[in-house]
């Protein structure tokens, strides 16, 4: 059983940057397809970016964050990491990293192995 566990989220301003990093814990995850969300009070879990298993090669980013975001993964360090570059407070809510098990990698019931989540407040 694969535990994940995100870190590096906090408050910060308009502009500022952020790593958030996912680490997995019990097995490796090397070997599977990795996917941020992110969650606002009130609104329903939605897909940040992905990353494709092993190299890392594949990478898909919602339109609101491309160009901004970069998910890269270690595996050596058996991490996932997303960097956030200029950030909006539109960004503010509670990130979650999981892995791909079903069909739909923007969708967030294909995930399982939740963590806890972080925190990612930006004040304007």
């Amino acid at each position: 059983q694969v535990s994940l566990e995100e870190s590096g989220g906090g408050l910060v301003q308009a502009g500022d940057s952020l790593r958030l990093s996912c680490v997995a814990s019990g097995r490796t995850v090397s070997d599977h397809i990795v996917g941020w969300f992110r969650q606002s009070p009130g609104k329903e879990r939605e897909f940040v970016a992905v990353i494709s298993a092993n190299t890392g090669r594949t990478i898909f980013y919602t339109d609101s964050v491309r160009g901004r975001f970069t998910i890269s993964r270690d595996n050596a360090k058996n991490s996932v990491y997303l960097r956030m570059n200029s950030l909006k407070p539109e960004d503010t809510a509670v990130y979650y990293c999981g892995i791909l098990e079903g069909d739909n990698w923007a969708d967030e019931h294909s995930y399982a192995n939740w963590g806890q989540g972080t925190q990612v407040t930006v004040s304007s």
